[in-house]
């Protein structure tokens, strides 16, 4: 197993950027898939962002693609979300999930492990 921290989280202005980070511990993030997901107020947590456990495949919503990028850092057992030319309807909480894998997940029924979330907030 693995226990997730996000971090990142922030109020930015339309048009800007952050960038999310979620750091893993234990000894297996290496044999994880990754996802970021997210979830605002009445809706369902969907999924943003996923990368495979070498990092060599990604999937992205068609919401995001263009302007948001995962990556991964095993060696720092890390995996980030960054995000550009953000919008007022990106606000959400983000979550950071694992699971171990070779393949690249994007239902949250697929993971098993969940970071606790972080707010973004994108203002108009």
């Amino acid at each position: 197993q693995v226990q997730l921290v996000e971090s990142g989280g922030g109020l930015v202005q339309a048009g800007g950027s952050l960038r999310l980070s979620c750091a893993a511990s234990g000894r297996t993030f290496s044999s994880c898939a990754m996802g970021w997901f997210r979830q605002s107020p009445g809706k369902e947590r969907d999924v943003v962002a996923a990368i495979n456990w070498t990092g060599g495949r990604t999937y992205y919503a068609d919401s995001v693609k263009g302007r948001f990028t995962i990556s991964r850092d095993n060696a720092k057992n890390t995996v980030y979300l960054q995000m550009n030319s953000l919008k007022p309807e990106d606000t959400a909480v983000y979550y950071c999930a694992a699971r171990v894998g070779v393949g690249i997940y994007s239902y949250t029924s697929q993971y098993d492990q969940w970071g606790q979330g972080t707010q973004v907030t994108v203002s108009s």
